[in-house]
């Protein structure tokens, strides 16, 4: 499940495109894969001790995609958000959304019944890992379950100036939201639980589809946290 205040479904967005259609929620029935582990086992925990060269590849990094690393504000929760490939500490982090590679290297969106394109993912529960949340919100959302182990992009460190956090258990009032990719496939469709978005489509799209359906309603540093996925992908791991 996913806030009813994300960032990602903040503003309104109308897109159509010529993409594929993986699975559509109105009419298309599979059976449900268990959603109580992941599709690798091991998948790393936040967060990882730090590696030689991290300082200089976030510098780089940074460079490549500066909108996407600049100083924001999150109208919608009062968050100031500042975007980096160092990672948060565990507890900090309470929002998880992943870019999700299909064969043929097409990256999973959503669209809900408000017309909003979005990555799958959203709101850790109540001592849940991030790896139950994972796979959890793949499944709520887009009917997909992982193939391989997370690789996490980077975060957006967030201070609000409300007064109370979202949830009662959540850190207030700094918290992360998480960003990753990973290999999945959709195999199923969005099981859409009722405190949640409800999905009617599920596209795997070429990643430059992608940033141009996320753009229709999103700030312009989404395209580049796609980008930042494609290029993280393509380098050694």
């Amino acid at each position: 499940m996913t806030d009813t205040t994300d960032a990602s479904h903040a503003t309104d967005a109308a897109g159509t495109a010529d993409a594929t259609v993986v699975a559509d929620a109105t009419d298309v029935g599979a059976d449900t894969a268990d959603t109580d582990t992941a599709g690798a086992a091991g998948a790393p925990l936040i967060p990882r001790p730090p590696r030689p060269g991290d300082a200089s590849r976030a510098t780089e990094l940074a460079a490549l995609f500066p909108t996407l690393h600049a100083p924001q504000y999150w109208a919608w929760g009062r968050y100031d958000a500042q975007f980096s490939t160092v990672l948060p500490p565990d507890e900090l982090v309470t929002n998880i959304h992943l870019v999700g590679f299909t064969d043929g290297d097409r990256v999973v969106l959503c669209r809900d019944d408000r017309n909003h394109w979005f990555l799958p993912g959203g709101t850790r529960e109540h001592n849940e890992s991030v790896d139950s949340c994972l796979v959890r919100e793949l499944r709520e959302e887009a009917g997909a379950r992982l193939l391989g182990d997370p690789v996490w992009l980077g975060a957006h460190r967030c201070v609000t100036d409300d007064p109370v956090p979202y949830r009662p258990w959540q850190p207030h009032p700094e918290k992360a939201w998480l960003w990753g990719w990973a290999d999945v496939t959709v195999d199923s469709v969005p099981t859409n639980p009722d405190d949640g978005e409800q999905v009617v489509e599920v596209r795997a799209v070429e990643p430059d589809e992608a940033r141009r359906l996320l753009l229709n309603g999103h700030e312009a540093w989404w395209g580049e946290l796609i980008a930042l996925a494609v290029e993280l992908r393509s380098r050694p791991r």
